[in-house]
């Protein structure tokens, strides 16, 4: 989300939890990317903010309520707070549990397999419309060719990366295997504690 977003977004995210009654006077920004993902305190939940035009919001809940039916390891809508998208302010909003951050030596490289193999499983149960990898993969190519929307990529950085998204799309269609629904992105911050 572009910095001059950030204040209206935790804005109408904090505005939507105090409607419900919730309290809020701190907000810490636990990530931001093309979403803008908020721990607001003290009620301590996770409000996902995302700018109208640019979001999956009703599909992320969808897709969580029906993976915990799997039993998946996933993260749990707000139980405060209807399981719906809120909006304010020209964004969307959902609430969600919070979790204390997995320690990164506390979870093994085995345990963390583990979990993503249990949640690919889940997928594989679900009968769900989604984007194509290469849908991504082509919004991140549209993202590195304009110098508008990623001015401070260097010329070097920006070949270097059309080179790679290229490559590895025509190496991923290349193999041919059976194409299922994955995590989109898999790192430790996307790891919930096994002390739940």
């Amino acid at each position: 989300m572009q910095s001059s977003e950030i204040q209206r977004a935790l804005a109408a995210a904090m505005a939507i939890v105090s409607a419900l009654g919730l309290p809020v006077d701190e907000v810490i920004v636990l990530q931001n990317s093309n979403r803008l993902a908020a721990r607001l305190l003290p009620c301590d939940l996770v409000a996902r903010v995302a700018p109208r035009a640019h979001q999956a919001a009703q599909f992320e809940i969808e897709l969580a309520q029906r993976l915990a039916e799997t039993r998946s390891p996933v993260a749990a809508l707000d139980p405060r707070a209807k399981p719906r998208v809120y909006e304010r302010d020209g964004f969307v909003v959902t609430l969600w549990a919070y979790y204390q951050p997995a320690p990164p030596r506390e979870v093994s490289p085995a345990g963390y397999a583990n979990a993503l193999e249990r949640l690919h499983a889940g997928l594989r149960q679900l009968d769900v419309r989604t984007p194509h990898f290469t849908d991504r993969v082509e919004e991140a190519q549209r993202l590195v060719e304009s110098s508008n929307l990623t001015p401070d990529l260097a010329d070097a950085d920006r070949g270097l990366l059309l080179t790679t998204l290229r490559s590895r799309k025509q190496a991923i269609i290349d193999r041919g295997a059976a194409e299922q629904l994955l995590h989109g992105e898999p790192h430790p911050g996307n790891m919930l504690s096994p002390k739940m």
